[in-house]
């Protein structure tokens, strides 16, 4: 990591970031429903995690039922009705990214259900795809054949890295160096301590809300189930936000060992849902489910008809 602050603002830096803060912000972005159209791009691209997956553009996921809304809900799925060649396109999906790109900001994600099903992984993250890694990736909900609970991590240029204890989370840190590079891209990643925060037993309790807040000091994610206590003004869509009443986060990455300012860019939110690929298939394996990742995707499209996403909303505040 290269740093060219002094050494006293340098301690000063990592004192801050080690202890979670919090901030007022105000609103910039409410998207519900139908807005989701206005406010996000449909990605019909290569999937870079090399899934067996086929990412459909906006008007042939609207033709095939893959996406929908109304005033106040908005679904992203991918296909459940065909078996698919083995040597032609994978499974018909969505991948979405906002039209707006982010800093210092707080994203709050009323979600009453995610993508299940074996082979599945769902992901909804914060990236610039352009400069990654050397724009920083944060994933908020990832997760992977079901297996949860939610685990929310960093990937970066080399010389970024976590405390491996000390920090203020509620979370379990399960690896520090967040350099995408190395350890097979696995990233700085902290495992939530909630075992509904992914997968069936986050769709069996109605979902919840996820939030991040990101500054250059530290980047939280927050959850809260669905029935249980949670700040209102987090859940209410309030007009203004205050993060310091949101209680200890679920995961909290400080500064401490990362210059976050310089290993971060503007981020685009990313929403999608592959199979397979570089995480899930290598996982599949040690995952209880049957046959091969790529062989039960293709067979099996009555297996994905809880794979999708919901929203109520996705509220931005800067």
């Amino acid at each position: 990591m290269k740093l060219s602050a002094p050494n006293g603002g340098l301690v000063l830096a990592s004192l801050a970031g080690s202890v979670f803060a919090g901030a007022t912000y105000i609103v910039s972005e409410s998207i519900v429903g139908t807005d989701f159209y206005n406010h996000f791009d449909f990605e019909a691209i290569a999937d870079p995690t090399h899934g067996r997956v086929n990412y459909v553009d906006q008007q042939t996921a609207l033709d095939l039922n893959l996406t929908y809304a109304t005033s106040n809900t908005f679904i992203m799925r991918a296909d459940h009705t065909n078996a698919l060649d083995p040597n032609g396109p994978g499974r018909d999906s969505v991948r979405i990214r906002t039209k707006n790109q982010y800093t210092t900001h707080v994203a709050v994600f009323d979600m009453p259900h995610m993508p299940q099903g074996c082979g599945t992984w769902p992901d909804v993250w914060e990236s610039n795809e352009s400069n990654w890694p050397n724009g920083g990736e944060v994933d908020i909900v990832e997760g992977v054949n079901d297996q949860g609970p939610n685990q929310s991590s960093l990937h970066t240029s080399a010389g970024c890295s976590i405390p491996a204890s000390g920090v203020s989370q509620l979370g379990t840190t399960v690896s520090t160096n967040c350099d995408a590079t190395v350890n097979n891209n696995m990233g700085c990643g902290v495992r939530s301590d909630d075992s509904n925060s992914f997968g069936p037993s986050f769709n069996d309790n109605g979902g919840g809300w996820y939030a991040i807040e990101r500054t250059n000091n530290y980047i939280s994610i927050w959850f809260w189930k669905r029935g249980a206590s949670a700040p209102s003004d987090a859940t209410s869509g309030a007009s203004t936000i205050d993060t310091s009443n949101w209680g200890t986060p679920v995961a909290h990455f400080p500064n401490t060992q990362c210059d976050l300012a310089t290993h971060f860019d503007a981020n685009n939110i990313i929403i999608n849902l592959t199979f397979c690929g570089d995480l899930a298939g290598n996982a599949y394996g040690s995952s209880g489910c049957p046959s091969s990742c790529d062989d039960y995707v293709n067979n099996n499209p009555s297996a994905f008809t809880d794979a999708y996403f919901q929203f109520r909303s996705i509220n931005i505040y800067e």
